[in-house]
């Protein structure tokens, strides 16, 4: 499965950057593939451990908040590897084409 994320916690002030740091630290431990761009990070693998790491860091996130907001997004699919890279090659092809 694939899933993109955003996590957010509340009443931290204007800036969350140390607090979104932390989440994604969570996952770039986790040793499953993923990227951070300005929206979503995005990590793919086994659902339990997708999930698992979804958790840790919104824990980790929201350490020092009372409330967190989380976004999620999944696209699961059975007995696809790699689909975090073959999606945006598959887009890339097609512009290719232009």
């Amino acid at each position: 499965m694939i899933v993109a994320f955003s996590v957010t916690p509340m009443g931290t002030g204007e800036s969350v950057a140390p607090e979104v740091a932390r989440a994604v630290q969570v996952v770039r431990e986790s040793g499953l593939p993923n990227r951070t761009d300005a929206m979503f990070t995005t990590v793919e693998g086994e659902w339990d451990e997708v999930m698992d790491v979804v958790r840790r860091a919104v824990a980790a996130a929201g350490e020092n908040s009372d409330r967190v907001s989380l976004t999620l997004k999944a696209d699961i699919r059975e007995g696809v590897d790699d689909g975090l890279t073959h999606k945006v090659e598959a887009v890339e092809q097609e512009l290719d084409r232009g």
